[in-house]
């Protein structure tokens, strides 16, 4: 048999071969252009490279192999098909390398390959196409690649024109051929995930450099949601138990749920109760590092750093995730991040939570969540509709009253104003509120109104960082003027970082946020020092009301003095942290175990079993959280009082 030199196996490899010259190159200019993060040893980046690059294209080849290969002779012959097939290689040439250079920019923005964030976006295509056009001469780029992939396809015209004319095999022969690349694509389904043979520690960049775009892409799609269980090192429930309510047991608290995994309990505050307005502004990707206050010389948060003075500041503060609906769960559900995909955008299991709106709603609040943007995008207004709030988002304003926008919505100053103009119906129905607000203006195209700062609009991240700061003065300003200032307690947080990528699966350092409380009429300003993160915030702020309340939160108060072990949860959507103040434990899919010593210096790391202490504690906390998320032990439950 010839089947080696037939002709739809030669196109076949033709077209192949072209996509696996641009996956290499492409791996190429990453490495080339991240040497200092990749280090040496490149080898081995480029072996276990091929082998994901090789893994896509025994998918990728299935449905053009089984075309061309059962491709009739009479067709396979005619002067049209020839066209036809020149193309179907200009198009994927093109396809190719508008893959590359898209990889090349979510690289910049977020130092990996295509993950579930690129999902995401897939998802949400009006907002992200926007921004694109918006970041990017995108016109301009379309038509280079165009050029450049007609450019490379006239130079296949000859190997497609011998195609044409090379042997045809046999109908026997090309059965056999389908069935090898149907057994070549099952032995990569096999034998190639997310994880392996890339593995797990090590240098992250390097294991981001040997994956291959695409591939991570669809399997990222296959994998956004995963079952702790299965994929994930666990415990006797028992251990986990006893483990997680040591964790939580802060003074004032009582366990009442009788399942030994439940971890509803009685919070019983000192003090009288009070009911004083919060406006909790949920600031996009305000790193700490970006704070003067914290030596950024760039002089790019002058009111923040004023603020800082006058308000209860926490300066080892942490996010939970790298994306704004992670920052969101943790702020409103006081929860871990459990592994996939957040609660937030868990469709059709993403309400009924005890969460921060229902706790101040069942005393009077009237608790409402602003957003800058269209509260669609990753599933806002469902979240938040379905936990206690109601939303007003951009389509819920009239168009007179923005008075700038781009592709993620309207500009801070817009979006305080609407806080304003609510605030003011609630004061004026003598009822206490919460305004959770979530602005949009610190996040590519970094474009806002003119004028402002001096830093022009659409300059960049740092442009952004002065505007979000410049909005968040003239909020505070009006504000002032206003009669229900003097009891309202003002909280100022981050959902994320502007960058969370490093050389490990979980860089500590690159998830420092700031964290403020300024309420001059109220309390007392100092700084706090203890370590903690987005889900220590609604207990925190409970607790500045003296409000006893049941509790399915997993943060703490870090106003009450305790004996508790600091900790911070941190994740991404596949690995799980737990950082005790010096070391990191990380839990990875198919039970991986590692802990980081020193994590945020030399960040020694070692593999461990689940009897380490630091890895038990982890599990506790991810194992009970997902139970409580599957089990719905986590819901919301009035009490008779309610």
């Amino acid at each position: 048999m010839r089947i080696r030199s037939s002709a739809p196996l030669r196109f076949l490899l033709l077209t192949t071969g072209v996509w696996l010259a641009i996956f290499f190159l492409t791996r190429v200019f990453l490495v080339v252009t991240h040497l200092d993060e990749a280090g040496g040893h490149l080898l081995p980046v480029f072996v276990t490279g091929l082998l994901y690059d090789l893994a896509f294209l025994s998918y990728a080849a299935v449905p053009l192999g089984i075309y061309v290969l059962l491709c009739p002779p009479a067709l396979w012959r005619s002067r049209g098909h020839r066209w036809f097939l020149q193309g179907v290689i200009t198009v994927s040439i093109f396809v190719m390398l508008f893959v590359a250079v898209a990889e090349g920019l979510f690289w910049d923005e977020f130092g990996v390959r295509f993950n579930f964030i690129a999902v995401d976006y897939l998802v949400y295509s009006d907002e992200v196409l926007n921004n694109i056009l918006e970041s990017y001469p995108i016109g301009k780029l379309i038509a280079v690649l165009a050029v450049v992939a007609i450019a490379l396809s006239l130079a296949c015209s000859r190997a497609v024109a011998r195609t044409i004319t090379a042997s045809l095999p046999s109908w026997r022969q090309r059965g056999i051929s389908v069935a090898l690349l149907s057994v070549l694509a099952a032995l990569s389904l096999f034998w190639v995930d997310q994880d392996h043979p890339r593995g797990q520690g090590g240098n992250a960049y390097q294991r981001e450099l040997a994956s291959n775009g695409p591939y991570q892409f669809f399997a990222a799609f296959r994998n956004n949601e995963l079952d702790y269980r299965q994929f994930y090192s666990t415990l006797p429930d028992a251990q986990v138990a006893a483990q997680i309510r040591t964790e939580l047991a802060e003074p004032g608290s009582t366990f009442v749920g009788r399942n030994p995994l439940d971890i509803r309990r009685q919070i019983d505050n000192p003090g009288t109760p009070r009911t004083p307005n919060i406006i909790l502004v949920t600031i996009e990707s305000l790193s700490a590092r970006y704070l003067g206050s914290n030596g950024n010389p760039n002089k790019l948060s002058p009111t923040l750093d004023e603020l800082r003075q006058h308000s209860l500041y926490f300066s080892n503060f942490y996010a939970t995730g790298t994306r704004t609906d992670r920052g969101l769960e943790a702020i409103t559900l006081s929860m871990p991040p459990t592994p996939g995909r957040s609660i937030v955008k868990r469709t059709g299991r993403e309400s009924g939570f005890a969460s921060l709106g229902q706790q101040l709603k069942a005393v009077g609040y009237d608790p409402v969540f602003v957003y800058g943007g269209r509260g669609y995008f990753d599933n806002m207004n469902a979240f938040f509709t379905g936990n206690g709030y109601r939303v007003v988002d951009q389509s819920s304003v009239k168009e007179a009253d923005i008075h700038f926008k781009n592709a993620w919505g309207m500009a801070d100053e817009d979006l305080y104003r609407q806080a304003i103009n609510l605030a003011d119906a609630d004061y004026a129905d003598k009822k206490p509120f919460l305004l959770q607000l979530m602005t949009t203006s610190n996040h590519r195209p970094y474009t806002y109104p003119e004028g402002r700062i001096d830093i022009p609009s659409g300059d960049g991240r740092n442009g952004a960082v002065k505007y979000t700061d410049y909005a968040i003065g003239q909020f505070l300003e009006q504000a002032r003027s206003k009669p229900w200032f003097d009891q309202t307690i003002f909280v100022f947080v981050a959902d994320h970082t502007a960058g969370s990528a490093g050389k490990e699966d979980l860089p500590i350092d690159n998830y420092a946020i700031p964290l403020f409380i300024y309420a001059p009429k109220l309390i007392a300003p100092r700084e706090v020092t203890e370590l903690a993160s987005q889900i220590d915030l609604a207990p925190t702020l409970l607790g500045l009301l003296n409000l006893d309340y049941q509790s399915t939160f997993f943060g703490r108060n870090l106003l009450v003095p305790s004996a508790l072990p600091p900790r911070v949860v941190v994740g991404n959507y596949q690995h799980l942290g737990l950082f005790d103040g010096s070391n990191l434990a990380i839990l990875s899919p198919r039970q991986g175990l590692r802990r980081h010593d020193d994590a945020r210096g030399k960040s020694v790391e070692s593999r461990v079993s689940s009897d380490d202490p630091l890895i038990a504690r982890a599990i506790a906390y991810y194992q009970t959280a997902s139970n409580g998320f599957t089990e719905r032990l986590l819901d919301w439950q009035p009490t008779a009082a309610d």
